[in-house]
């Protein structure tokens, strides 16, 4: 594995496991690269949901995100959600029946596309389809190691796990190998994005397979996106975690 060695504000080093991708972090994060909001304003606007429906993330914000995503705090953040997942799955009474699922979605959330967007602006070029699905089916994509932790951890607990994705049906088989790959050895159901929701929003899809979820007879007692979308609208859980993701945005 690949790791990372980064000083902290205390003077001390700390090493980072399993880099998720080793590509020297853009220097020079700017705080007022446009008028009335910094980037770093910009970014907790769109974490907390409050600035919306945006197609690129701001040119200028290029070299911010960048050494956010590539630096240590992306890392902790990540950290941060996934300690709190855990918390709480170590807090429950579990039935023990089989029925009780922890929904992951996967771009972002179980697979880092870090590798891609590095090479692409971090959300600042407009989103390329053909490009990122080359991406895609070279099945590459590293792990997010945090979510990776609260899989592990789920796993032990005796919680199934179910990955709802909007990736498309064709690209089933090189999900289920990079899932394997990288350590997501086992789920319950691997829900693919059918043609029958052509058009409609991620809310939309993503509701409507946990209902169905539910109708099957399993209780959603977790659920971790890194997309608004993945945890808004219906039948979201008895409690959704929202993993940080600044590159893009999916309604």
């Amino acid at each position: 594995t690949l790791a990372l060695v980064a000083a902290t504000s205390r003077g001390t080093y700390l090493e980072i496991p399993h880099q998720i991708h080793l590509l020297r972090p853009k220097s020079g994060a700017r705080t007022n690269d446009f008028p009335d909001l910094s980037c770093l304003s910009w970014r907790l606007a769109v974490e907390t949901n409050n600035i919306i429906g945006w197609k690129t993330t701001p040119e200028k914000c290029e070299g911010y995100l960048g050494h956010y995503m590539l630096g240590q705090q992306y890392r902790e953040d990540s950290e941060a959600v996934a300690y709190e997942a855990i918390v709480y799955a170590q807090s429950l009474e579990l039935a023990g029946d089989g029925r009780e699922i922890w929904i992951f979605d996967i771009d972002e959330t179980s697979l880092s596309n870090l590798p891609y967007y590095a090479k692409h602006g971090f959300g600042v070029e407009p989103f390329n389809s053909t490009l990122f699905n080359e991406w895609v089916n070279k099945g590459e994509a590293p792990s997010l190691p945090e979510s990776l932790k609260l899989y592990k951890k789920l796993l032990s607990l005796g919680i199934k796990i179910v990955f709802l994705t909007g990736r498309p049906e064709d690209q089933r088989s090189v999900t289920e190998n990079n899932l394997k790959n990288v350590g997501f050895y086992t789920w319950e159901n691997l829900i693919l994005k059918g043609s029958s929701y052509s058009g409609e929003t991620a809310v939309v899809y993503k509701s409507s397979e946990r209902k169905r979820l539910e109708k099957k007879g399993y209780r959603i007692i977790g659920n971790i996106g890194d997309q608004w979308s993945d945890l808004l609208g219906t039948n979201a859980g008895n409690r959704t975690f929202k993993l940080p993701d600044p590159m893009y945005y999916i309604s």
